[in-house]
């Protein structure tokens, strides 16, 4: 097969999942609300867990991950003081260890806030629209 041939295969390929994807729209066999299961389904137990383990996890490694970093500097003082040209390397693994670690802590603590956010506000959310919504009866005298 030419490449021109493989192209056109590749492009016509795309042409028909380009045609088959539907946006802003229900599809016509049903699904959305009124038909087929939800698209996303939020567990605010699933997201409190996560959160919590994003926690657990910041928590552990700020203790475990900073257990070197003493050692190692001291290591680099003493290397760079006694002429070794790798006490530089030394300090340049000390320092990158320090910056990543620190990092990978903020990015955790992150996920844990924005999880516990999330959670909140979805509850918050929830509240309000059951709470702002016309009962169903009311919306079915509406339709007719």
């Amino acid at each position: 097969m030419s490449f021109d041939e493989e192209w056109a295969e590749l492009r016509d390929a795309a042409a028909a999942r380009r045609s088959a994807m539907q946006i802003n729209s229900v599809p016509a066999e049903g699904g959305g609300n009124g038909g087929g299961a939800p698209d996303l389904v939020v567990n605010r137990d699933s997201l409190g867990a996560i959160g919590n383990d994003a926690y657990e996890l910041r928590t552990r490694l700020s203790k475990e991950g900073d257990r070197a970093r003493p050692a190692t500097f001291d290591a680099a003082i003493a290397l760079t003081n006694g002429n070794f040209a790798s006490g530089s390397a030394v300090l340049k693994v000390h320092d990158f260890w320090n910056t990543h670690l620190k990092t990978l802590l903020d990015s955790l603590a992150h996920i844990s806030n924005h999880l516990d956010y999330t959670k909140a506000q979805h509850a918050k959310d929830e509240a309000k629209v059951e709470g702002d919504l016309a009962p169903i009866s009311k919306l079915t005298e509406y339709m007719k």
